[in-house]
């Protein structure tokens, strides 16, 4: 099942999440440290979508964003935590502070 991924951000804190019927089901937020860096505080998939990789997917719109955009990556959303301890694939875009 393919999702529509949505990014908002009003330069203080943002958002990717997934609609379904109007509902939001799936969300990864963050607040902006300074102006290339922000802190993936928070990750949220609704139960019905677990184990599909939704939350997978909302940090793979955040890695994309973070590259075209120059934005480094921190977190202390355990999850985020855990997949760039396991993914170097995508610690091109980690912060040096990863603790946020």
């Amino acid at each position: 099942m393919e999702h529509s991924i949505t990014h908002e951000d009003d330069g203080r804190q943002g958002v990717f999440f997934i609609l379904q019927d109007g509902q939001r089901v799936a969300e990864m937020t963050y607040v902006r440290s300074n102006a290339s860096q922000v802190v993936i505080d928070h990750t949220l998939v609704a139960p019905a979508l677990r184990g599909r990789n939704v939350a997978r997917s909302l940090l793979d719109a955040a890695v994309e964003w973070a590259r075209r955009s120059g934005t480094k990556l921190s977190a202390t959303c355990s999850y985020v935590q855990v997949q760039f301890a396991r993914d170097p694939g995508i610690r091109d875009v980690m912060s040096a502070d990863l603790g946020g």
